[in-house]
């Protein structure tokens, strides 16, 4: 469930999982209520499908909030995001179920009982990806993990008391691992993490994202393609912003935490950029590198927001060029500062996240429309048919391609929100 770090971490389980065919891991989000309400229909629906498979819950809305988790009929163990990285998390050998009651006896192949619940201190983990990802099921990208945690507090976000305070991993076991995923036949690598553009400060010699992009650049140049994930565009310095607007292997494509457009919602959800900022920040990369694409987040709804702050974030969606919209209805999230501000009702919130989606939706459609005809570098996907041109465009290919190869296509036309390419010849 969630985000790209979730993904990366994912993968990791699924590596320590190995060779445990009735165990399914759910791997939990809690950015707001609804991905809550869908971690729980997933766990039933594992369930339904599988009776007789041991449950496992993860992740943020797992360490936010066991006891839900352990309360639900459906689930076997619910482990904190400390302990979904241990191995031994994943080696239990029995569980006991009856048709009428769940009783279930985690055990270990070295040790005895254990308990249904292991959650710890989040905040006081000092260390990030000790496995990070080596293998991707469903990817023809790498999402390769940098950072961990958040040291903001923005009055909405549930998120650093799933995650803990930011930590960083060493560049060079991040220079390391991306030369085991080129070596794996990863052709595009994508660095991710809950904050990334706050990497470094934690390390010897406080290093910046910036840096560490220099030195995989340079340390694996076999390396075609480098994307990042979610950032902070408050915190893109000058030597992240050249290497954004002028590497070729450095993809132009960014997905930038804006979450609103005003600058009042912006002061309450306690942002760190104004919407001059956002918009400043979005026309110099553009100038530099005209072919960027701009994702962005979005929350819809913002406790106080009223309907001309509300079009303040509207318009940020030109303004911005924003092409891949993430919208959020907000959602309050207890223990939080939002959710003990005025609230707005929710039918008007469900109502300004259509909008913000249909925004979203017609300017991604004149992007999309306006890349007829051009030439595009597009990575083959799994499928052989599918895949991603540079600025992240979805491609679709009449006959397949060799899967995690890099295709020079032509763009012929539009169908269902996807590009339909031809390979150059």
């Amino acid at each position: 469930m969630g985000c790209r770090l979730n993904i990366a971490e994912s993968e990791a389980i699924r590596d320590m999982a190995q060779g445990q065919d009735d165990l399914i891991v759910v791997n939990s989000c809690a950015v707001t209520a609804e991905a809550v309400r869908q971690t729980r229909q997933a766990i039933r629906r594992a369930r339904r499908e599988r009776p007789d498979a041991r449950i496992l819950v993860t992740g943020c809305a797992a360490q936010t909030e066991p006891q839900t988790f352990a309360a639900m009929a459906e689930v076997d163990g619910v482990i904190g995001n400390r302990e979904k990285m241990e191995a031994d998390s994943y080696t239990t050998v029995r569980v006991e179920r009856s048709r009428d009651t769940t009783s279930a006896t985690l055990l270990d192949f070295a040790r005895s009982e254990r308990e249904v619940v292991r959650v710890s201190d989040i905040m006081a983990v000092r260390d990030t990806a000790p496995h990070m990802a080596s293998a991707f099921a469903d990817h023809a990208r790498a999402f390769l993990e940098v950072q961990n945690g958040c040291d903001h507090r923005c009055t909405f976000c549930i998120i650093p008391y799933g995650r803990g305070n930011s930590r960083s991993v060493p560049a060079g076991a991040v220079v390391e691992k991306a030369k085991q995923l080129v070596d794996a036949g990863y052709r595009e690598i994508v660095l991710t993490g809950v904050d990334v553009t706050s990497y470094g400060p934690d390390l010897p010699g406080s290093p910046s994202l910036g840096l560490l992009i220099e030195r995989i650049l340079k340390g694996v140049p076999d390396l075609p393609r480098l994307r990042l994930s979610s950032i902070d565009s408050v915190e893109i310095d000058e030597r992240l912003f050249d290497l954004i607007a002028h590497d070729p292997r450095m993809m132009p494509h960014l997905h930038l935490s804006l979450q609103a457009g005003d600058d009042m919602i912006l002061k309450r959800m306690k942002r760190r950029h104004t919407r001059a900022d956002a918009i400043r920040i979005v026309e110099k990369l553009k100038a530099a590198r005209p072919d960027i694409s701009i994702g962005a987040d979005i929350i819809a709804g913002f406790p106080t927001e009223d309907e001309a702050m509300f079009a303040n974030s509207l318009a940020l969606v030109d303004e911005c060029d924003i092409v891949h919209g993430h919208i959020f209805p907000y959602s309050p999230r207890t223990g939080t500062p939002a959710a003990r501000m005025p609230q707005v009702d929710r039918a008007t919130i469900k109502a300004r996240a259509a909008r913000l989606r249909d925004a979203c939706s017609t300017r991604r459609d004149g992007w999309l429309h306006s890349l007829i005809g051009t030439s595009q570098s597009v990575l083959v996907e799994r499928s052989g048919l599918t895949g991603h041109a540079e600025n992240f465009a979805p491609v679709r290919f009449a006959s397949a391609k060799p899967p995690s190869s890099i295709v020079r296509a032509i763009i012929t036309g539009l169908e269902n929100d996807t590009l339909i390419a031809q390979e150059a010849a």
